[in-house]
């Protein structure tokens, strides 16, 4: 009996001291790893209204903004919800193959040119805002791939200006397109892939290397896609 009692409060010992190691591991947590919410959040609040698509201004200012007057790519290793939402994808829900990604996505070549697509379907959304704000009827739809429209009965936006609502169904098309991508590349090669050719990856990287005067350098390139 009492080599009972000794064996059970061991026992009871070992499972607090556990527990007590894995509430330590919680509080250790920063508030910047809870991130990927935010991302979450934003997806399917637009789905619901189309209007809470300009909150994804917010994603794309900040990292410029980071790295115009920062001079480093903080946002991308620290701060990037999408990136945080792939890796929780990936690794916890082993939805990734884990693969090395091609070498073609992490070429110089691809990554500028997909940016550059990418800018000119900006520039197209902006012209198409600019037109609905001259008179033209509103598009009430979004598209995928900047192929596939989306069928999906969307609220009313009456309550908005034409232009501003125009501006949300093409921003969230942008959107919506890249995590469709970011999720595709996570599921056939590493979590984080997506983070090798994300256009504002790119974007900021060129903007650091600028900043720095160290042209076609990899300055400040800070994603987690090696890991």
């Amino acid at each position: 009996m009492r080599h009972l009692c000794q064996d059970m409060s061991r026992c009871c010992h070992y499972h607090r001291g556990t527990e007590g190691g894995s509430m330590k591991n919680l509080k250790k947590k920063k508030w910047n790893e809870y991130l990927w919410i935010l991302e979450l959040m934003y997806l399917v609040l637009g789905l619901f209204n189309i209007l809470f698509a300009w909150l994804g201004m917010i994603f794309f200012t900040v990292p410029l903004l980071i790295a115009i007057f920062g001079g480093s790519k903080a946002y991308c290793s620290r701060y990037c919800g999408r990136g945080q939402l792939l890796d929780l994808l990936g690794r916890k829900f082993r939805l990734s193959r884990n693969a090395p990604p091609p070498r073609f996505l992490r070429s110089r070549w691809f990554r500028y040119g997909f940016l550059v697509f990418f800018m000119v379907m900006f520039f197209r959304m902006i012209y198409s805002t600019f037109q609905v704000f001259s008179g033209a009827p509103l598009s009430k739809s979004i598209t995928l791939l900047w192929l596939f429209r989306l069928p999906w009965q969307w609220p009313e936006v009456g309550m908005a200006a034409p232009w501003f609502a125009q501006y949300a169904f093409g921003f969230f098309s942008i959107m919506l397109t890249s995590t469709i991508l970011g999720i595709t590349t996570m599921v056939l090669f590493r979590p984080r892939s997506w983070c090798v050719y994300c256009p504002m990856g790119t974007m900021t990287q060129g903007i650091c290397t600028l900043k720095y005067k160290k042209g076609g350098s990899d300055h400040g390139r800070e994603s987690k896609t090696g890991s």
